[in-house]
């Protein structure tokens, strides 16, 4: 039975040790694991104290010896490296008393494999006083213990990849959420769109239900939280404003079954900085009956927005004076002329001498000037009304829904501005011809663009007039 055991057997021999300890604590030592600290040499006392009388086959198997023999002769080659302190164990619970121990170690095969091992030892019947004879049984666990290693590494590997994703990573429970929608499923709810319209409560009870599990180092970073439970006990101050809006609509695709979503959202860091995102949203398929895991990643594009805006911005306003440009113009034109308000003023707009300006003083002084007019343009004009520039020297006001008496009241709110202006800036002053005309509807607004370009040309040439200047030299 011995010979044919499926696990590795040992008979040893170990009275030599009990006569080495023995001797040890006549000599007054007390504790065996200082003892053996103080002096590595009595270590290897110890393993020379042991003797192997017989293994089975297994163990030759095991540790790919050709014989006994050959076994007992490379036993340096077999109990090495990281078992001492296994070694270390077995021998404080002999001290102890014990007459059986067991420990995880680390054994070689001959062929060099490292052979993780569960150790049995019982000292036979019969031997107690003297350990002439001691039974080791060796399991070898080597694939469940390099099994649970990987998994460790594994698990690590993960935790890494969260941890350090460039991406802002929240892992939630949203079990909750599901539990509230299926609650008003069963109430007979077909119109979720609807309900949560008329119950916008509902939404904010849902944004509370959710349960944050865990964030990664990027979210700390985007939302400038020192630690997660900083982040996590400031929860209300992220998701806010806007946010009810974005969940409620989250919300509704996963009424309708959407469990991976994507969406543009706002949240808001710690520093009150709204941050703007691309949120993707899924439910993990091993938590689809109950949403019980769910994985959002975020994206910060808060600059791509702010680039956008800006390009936007551009696109409809005038960079020198900061009014809106021309192709905004005839956009507001052209909605108004389709949809009113009735009826429409316009005010037209020049800059008396800004030829001479450039010419005398050069296009810094005139930018100058443009810039000034920009200033009281945006000053007096509010909306609905429209100041922009359409060319040069030359700008317009639309104003939907006033008649030509409020206009003209617009209009010495502008001269009074401009006044102001000139006083703040000594020097050059600016000088407007101004321009009105009305209509009632949509066929009558280049007719009223045209009499007002009329009526500001006339007082523009009166300027010049007054000024005994040729118009032509000096516009």
């Amino acid at each position: 039975m011995f010979d044919l055991a499926p696990v590795s057997l040992w008979l040893e021999d170990y009275s030599d040790l009990k006569r080495l300890f023995d001797g040890w604590r006549a000599q007054g030592v007390t504790d065996l694991r200082s003892h053996l600290a103080q002096d590595p040499g009595r270590l290897r006392q110890c393993s020379a104290a042991l003797k192997v009388l017989k293994v089975n086959r297994r163990t030759l198997a095991l540790f790919a010896a050709e014989s006994q023999q050959t076994l007992e002769s490379n036993l340096d080659k077999v109990f090495r490296d990281d078992m001492h302190d296994a070694v270390i164990h077995e021998l404080a619970a002999l001290w102890a008393g014990k007459l059986e121990f067991s420990n995880q170690s680390v054994n070689y095969a001959l062929d060099g494999r490292r052979l993780d091992v569960q150790i049995r030892a019982r000292v036979l019947p019969g031997y107690e006083q003297d350990w002439g004879r001691v039974l080791i049984s060796l399991e070898d666990i080597t694939a469940q213990v390099q099994g649970a290693l990987q998994l460790r590494r594994s698990e690590r590997y993960a935790r890494d990849l969260f941890e350090h994703s460039p991406v802002s990573l929240w892992v939630e429970d949203f079990s909750a959420v599901k539990a509230l929608l299926d609650g008003v499923r069963a109430s007979g709810i077909d119109d979720f769109k609807t309900f949560i319209k008329v119950h916008p409560e509902f939404v904010t009870r849902c944004m509370q239900e959710i349960r944050v599990i865990d964030v990664n180092q990027q979210t700390l970073r985007m939302f400038g939280a020192s630690s997660k439970e900083m982040l996590l006990n400031n929860i209300g101050r992220v998701f806010r404003g806007e946010m009810h809006e974005s969940f409620a609509e989250q919300l509704l695709d996963l009424w309708e079954g959407k469990t991976f979503q994507q969406r543009e959202v706002v949240n808001y860091a710690l520093s009150g900085d709204a941050v703007y995102i691309h949120m993707q949203f899924s439910v993990l398929a091993d938590f689809l009956a109950d949403w019980g895991l769910v994985l959002l990643s975020l994206v910060d594009i808060t600059a791509r927005k702010k680039a956008e805006a800006y390009l936007e911005y551009l696109g409809k306003h005038d960079v020198l004076t900061q009014l809106r440009n021309r192709a905004f113009y005839a956009e507001e034109l052209n909605r108004i002329t389709r949809k009113g308000p009735w009826p429409l003023s316009i005010i037209a707009i020049d800059l008396n001498g800004l030829k001479a300006v450039n010419d005398e003083q050069g296009h810094a002084a005139g930018d100058s000037l443009l810039r000034r007019v920009g200033e009281v343009l945006a000053k007096a004009v509010d909306p609905p009304a429209c100041a922009a520039r359409i060319g040069g020297d030359e700008f317009i006001v639309l104003l939907p829904g006033v008649d030509e008496r409020s206009a003209l009241a617009l209009q010495d709110r502008i001269l009074s501005m401009l006044e102001l202006n000139n006083q703040f800036y000594p020097g050059q002053p600016v000088s407007l011809a101004i321009g009105i005309a009305s209509c009632q509807s949509g066929d009558m607004v280049e007719s009223a663009i045209h009499r007002a370009d009329q009526a500001m040309y006339a007082e523009k040439t009166r300027y010049y007039q007054d000024k005994g200047v040729d118009r032509r030299y000096a516009s």
